[in-house]
């Protein structure tokens, strides 16, 4: 079991404080409670606790430069999730009744992507990266409610194997972990550039372990 995603924005933070300041300067800080329920009154539903519990700690980064999640996303305030959210709904919205289906979403659990869930309006998005990509927190019913997924326009929606998908506490606690030891995270190895900002470089498990012949 994770541990509580309060102890692991602490270690975030004393990490960044001391390895990329530019980063930790640029934490929000706690969400107004106002806007939390604006974004639940919005999405007609409450936001996963764990979710509400990180916005309290910090509404997202105020800097768009940085990131903090691995693939370099930054996390979004209560006020832009909305934002986006409606956004993102507004392409799910237009799709056909066949298309949102309870097959589609089985078919997505099972298979492990889909373009057609592409702004379903339970997936929230809590992160974006540059190039325009989210990541979503899944607040469908089980299996795979609290499930943090990628999602990207062209490709849809993808459903990554690696355990630290699982769960915002999950993710947290292993960010939390990678930047203390410097160990990937999913193929991901937090780096700090001359700016003292934090990013992430990819690196996938295949290239890590070849040797020079």
């Amino acid at each position: 079991m994770a541990s509580p995603i309060s102890e692991s924005w602490t270690r975030i933070e004393n990490w960044l404080a001391e390895h990329a300041p530019t980063t930790y300067a640029a934490l929000a800080p706690p969400a107004n409670p106002a806007d939390i329920a604006a974004t639940e009154r919005l999405v007609g539903r409450p936001l996963l606790r764990p979710l509400v519990t990180s916005l309290l700690r910090h509404d997202g980064l105020l800097d768009r430069w940085c990131s903090l999640l691995p693939g370099s996303y930054r996390p979004m305030s209560a006020r832009e999730m909305a934002d986006e959210w409606k956004l993102l709904t507004g392409f799910y919205d237009k799709r056909t009744a066949d298309e949102q289906g309870e097959e589609v979403d089985h078919d997505f659990m099972t298979v492990g992507s889909s373009s057609v869930l592409y702004g379903h309006p339970q997936l929230i998005p809590i992160a974006r990266e540059s190039g325009g990509g989210y990541l979503v927190l899944d607040h469908r019913p089980e299996p795979d409610r609290g499930r943090v997924h990628e999602a990207e326009a062209t490709d849809g929606v993808l459903r990554r194997s690696h355990q630290v998908w699982t769960s915002l506490p999950v993710l947290m606690e292993a960010i939390a972990t990678s930047f203390e030891t410097a160990r990937p995270l999913d193929d991901y190895t937090p780096v700090v550039d001359e700016e003292q900002r934090l990013h992430w470089s990819f690196t996938p498990l295949h290239a890590r372990t070849m040797r020079p012949s």
